[in-house]
């Protein structure tokens, strides 16, 4: 018998910066206020969904929050795009379109708004995305914390490709594109001024190209999914439970980046729930395995790729599991609400 403890009530029911999280508060949400007003949750909650009346076009939209609005490795400019490409690419889409909107707080430097702009058409270009309508709001000071931007991509799946948080299957292989928890780490550390950006920087980066040398294994790959919010360990229990499956990994094979596991160590965070931006899981037929760690290490972006456990042939539906450094079990639980808000 297991005896799971329950989501927390909030006897003054008002939105929590957990319920933004990505993990169970999220989803709490979602189920109770956002999903019944617009007649959906039908099927798993994806990161793109295919446009109705268009079998192959992809649609997804997100809007960006971060703060500070410049970090190492990157800015909310070039965040947006690579997260939108990202959302098209883990439904195995190239991006084909972007829009762009922006909420700017009065008394923004035209300067930092300028420097975000040009870091977000530099993104869009080095991925090949057009930025093809948008919207610009100013709202007085103190109403926003700045800037806010909201991208919408539509992209076009590559013919034979069409992953699903629900098609992992008993035997896949898990494989992980590059290492965790570097993008969370970096904006948490400029904001809160602790010191570990001198040694690490954010993975702020596209997927898509990825993905496209992943097309020729086709059918063989099940699942893509972009670990952001609530970073690897939110993303294999979305995973586990729309494919009723039960999924092990191997701490020792995850790549966990020194300054990432001292900077974790230090603010007692898990390396496994702090947000990525710049790799992706992928549930692929354990007889294609070897052949999707070499197209993803044929690129830059997925050189450090590697096998991070199995889907298991047999267990109970959505669960996962970590085998520890020491050889013990224990479950991977998705993560509750926000450790690192405004992250992304």
């Amino acid at each position: 018998m297991t005896i799971e403890c329950p989501t927390p009530r909030h006897e003054d029911e008002v939105v929590l910066l957990g319920h933004g999280a990505g993990g169970r508060l999220t989803a709490e949400l979602l189920d109770r206020l956002v999903l019944p007003a617009v007649d959906g949750g039908q099927g798993p909650l994806e990161d793109a969904a295919l446009l109705p009346g268009y079998r192959e076009l992809v649609i997804s939209t997100d809007s960006f929050v971060v703060s500070p609005l410049f970090f190492p490795g990157g800015d909310i400019g070039s965040l947006a795009v690579h997260g939108t490409v990202n959302d098209l690419a883990m439904r195995g889409a190239r991006p084909l379109a972007l829009t762009l909107s922006l909420i700017v707080e009065e008394g923004l430097p035209l300067a930092e708004l300028g420097a975000v702009m040009n870091s977000l058409g530099k993104a869009a270009r080095e991925a090949g995305v057009p930025v093809v309508t948008g919207d610009t709001k100013v709202v007085g000071r103190g109403a926003a914390d700045r800037l806010f931007v909201n991208t919408t991509g539509v992209g076009q799946r590559h013919a034979g490709l069409h992953p699903s948080a629900a098609l992992a299957r008993p035997g896949d292989a898990v494989l992980l594109s590059g290492p965790i928890g570097l993008h969370g780490t970096t904006v948490l550390s400029t904001r809160e001024r602790l010191g570990f950006e001198t040694d690490i920087a954010s993975d702020t980066r596209a997927l898509h190209r990825l993905v496209a040398a992943l097309a020729p294994l086709g059918a063989a790959v099940h699942v893509l999914r972009d670990p952001t919010r609530g970073g690897l360990a939110a993303a294999l229990n979305e995973i586990a439970r729309d494919s009723r499956v039960a999924v092990e990994i191997e701490e020792s094979a995850v790549p966990v980046p020194q300054a990432v596991a001292g900077a974790c160590d230090l603010l007692g965070l898990d390396p496994l729930i702090v947000a990525n931006e710049g790799c992706m899981v992928a549930f692929v037929a354990a007889d294609a395995a070897d052949g999707a760690l070499a197209a993803l290490r044929s690129l830059p972006e997925g050189a450090q790729a590697v096998r991070i456990g199995e889907v298991l042939p047999q267990g109970p539906g959505g669960r996962v599991t970590l085998r520890t450094l020491v050889g013990a079990r224990r479950i991977l639980e998705m993560p509750l609400g926000e450790q690192l808000p405004r992250i992304c």
